[in-house]
């Protein structure tokens, strides 16, 4: 996982190296069950950039489950990788501004079909 403070070059290092669930890999119906440092996520695949989470910040809340898109993942900071939903080390956030503590494991069920 790269540190804050690091420089943009480490970022983009790092970025091709990642262990990561990308958007473009995933059909409605699959689930990607996102374990990350404080909670566990459950994030089912709607299409068209939305999904039905559970777990986490949502369960706390009373909002489970939610429709909402997903942003991408950061490194804790600013700099957001748009196209993954998960990676491992990164911090995923939803289009509703919540962002995780970083993600520890990553559970992908590809049961979805091209519709």
């Amino acid at each position: 996982m790269i540190k804050l403070g690091q420089s943009l070059q480490k970022i983009v290092e790092c970025a091709a190296r990642l262990n990561e669930v990308r958007k473009s890999d995933l059909l409605p119906g699959d689930l990607v069950i996102i374990t990350t440092l404080n909670s566990v996520y459950s994030v089912r695949v709607l299409g068209n950039n939305h999904y039905q989470v559970s777990g986490g910040w949502f369960d706390k809340h009373g909002l489970s489950p939610m429709k909402t898109t997903i942003a991408g993942c950061t490194w804790g900071g600013s700099i957001i990788k748009v196209n993954i939903i998960a990676a491992i080390g990164l911090c995923l956030e939803f289009g509703n501004r919540v962002v995780t503590s970083p993600i520890q494991k990553i559970d992908l069920i590809q049961c979805g079909s091209e519709n």
